[in-house]
């Protein structure tokens, strides 16, 4: 049998596989390597990114790793003399053109593999073979609920309706279009003008549970020391429905809630936490602590975690982990979109309300044992229902070119 190579390509270098998009990435990514010979197209922003050519080297036949260095306000002002999205325009590199190129002529590529909207203008109109394109979630929705939310609308509101016409593009062009979930695939069809024309799938996120081990790290100790409940928010914090999320956490729950446990504290952890965040610390018991080595030692010893999102797309890795780690979870409907659990079993769904949400709190905080009953159950569901082993399985199957069923109408 005849093995041909595949071209993955990815916004964000799939290293180290420590935030939302980058863990679907690599977990993909490695899928893909366990099937035969993979190219790989990527983009690094940091020093920490950039400092990840060796692991592409090893799992990669051939690679480009580019640093992009186009400032988003330049990328704004060229996309609207140009027409185009901002996040395509960001995107937008001659060399990573040029490498496409060269990799397209010089190796039988079967598959192209697109991880997020930004990375499909590199397909060129010439290739014949398959086309693999992982929308994550929908975009363009995501912009749109920006401006409805009264954020920057016109910018927001433009890049929605660019991407949208992009996003369409795409999946018309692709063989198989992947979403998070079935509720992002209904989503995005009811945005098609001719949904007849794509073909859709949902591929759900996995976890490592292995790694989100609560036996397998240690408590931590200035969470452990603490009088009051402990709870914890973790994610990218300079994402915008995070900061959203955690603002309103602070505004309308924390201090409620310490009415009723006057030292609760709620612990903000994530990189890159914008200013607004930072300074809230200390206010109503935050406590913002940025990027942290490990994750963990915090989720262990966390009273519960919440994900109270406003604004969700997709499959949230935060609820998933803090699930491994056999915590009880509080999350929005949002937030739980596409981890098929049962509400009060394995997590409790609470509508965005903050008397809905702080009475979730307080029945989890005045019952000890369901709330580690219910975090256990939730270990038990992970490691039963969402292992990467899975996802990987059923991506073999699309790439493979196998009859999956298509989500009908």
């Amino acid at each position: 049998m005849c093995i041909r190579d595949r071209l993955f390509l990815a916004h964000r270098v799939p290293f180290p596989p420590d935030r939302g998009d980058k863990i679907r990435s690599h977990h993909l990514l490695a899928g893909l390597a366990k099937l035969g010979p993979v190219h790989v197209g990527t983009f690094g922003e940091t020093v920490q990114d950039m400092a990840q050519k060796p692991l592409l080297v090893e799992m990669a036949r051939t690679h480009a790793l580019i640093e992009r260095s186009r400032p988003l306000h330049l990328a704004g002002v060229e996309a609207l003399l140009k027409g185009r999205a901002v996040s395509l325009t960001a995107f937008d590199d001659e060399a990573m053109h040029r490498y496409v190129a060269k990799t397209l002529g010089n190796h039988r590529i079967d598959t192209i593999f697109v991880f997020s909207g930004q990375m499909g203008q590199y397909i060129p109109d010439s290739f014949e073979g398959r086309v693999v394109f992982d929308m994550c979630d929908v975009d363009s929705a995501k912009f749109a609920a920006y401006a409805e939310a009264g954020q920057r609308k016109w910018i927001n509101r433009r890049e929605g309706r660019l991407l949208a016409r992009e996003e369409e593009r795409l999946a018309a062009r692709a063989d198989a279009t992947l979403l998070i979930s079935d509720n992002e695939v209904d989503l995005f069809r009811s945005r098609l003008t001719r949904p007849d024309a794509v073909s859709l799938h949902a591929l759900g996120n996995g976890i490592d549970a292995q790694f989100f081990d609560p036996g397998r790290v240690t408590s931590h100790p200035d969470l452990d020391e603490g009088e009051g409940p402990q709870i914890v928010f973790t994610g990218q914090m300079d994402y915008a429905p995070n900061i959203a999320a955690a603002e309103w956490m602070i505004a309308h729950v924390m201090p409620a809630l310490r009415k009723t446990h006057a030292r609760a504290r709620f612990h903000i952890i994530g990189r890159a936490p914008v200013r607004v965040l930072r300074d809230r610390h200390g206010e109503h018991g935050v406590r913002v602590w940025g990027e942290v080595e490990d994750v963990r030692p915090f989720l262990k010893s966390a009273d519960l975690v919440v994900a109270p999102l406003l604004i969700a797309r997709g499959v949230q890795n935060k609820v998933l982990e803090a699930m491994a780690m056999a915590r009880p979870v509080v999350a929005t409907p949002g937030a739980a979109t596409g981890i098929d659990a049962a509400h009060g079993e394995h997590l409790v769904i609470s509508s965005p309300d903050p008397q809905q949400l702080l009475a979730a709190i307080d029945r989890l905080l005045a019952d000890p044992l369901h709330a580690r009953a219910m975090g256990e159950a939730a270990r038990r569901f992970v490691i039963e229902r969402m292992s990467w082993d899975q996802v990987e399985t059923e991506l073999a199957e699309l790439v493979r070119g196998a009859e999956l069923p298509i989500d009908a109408a």
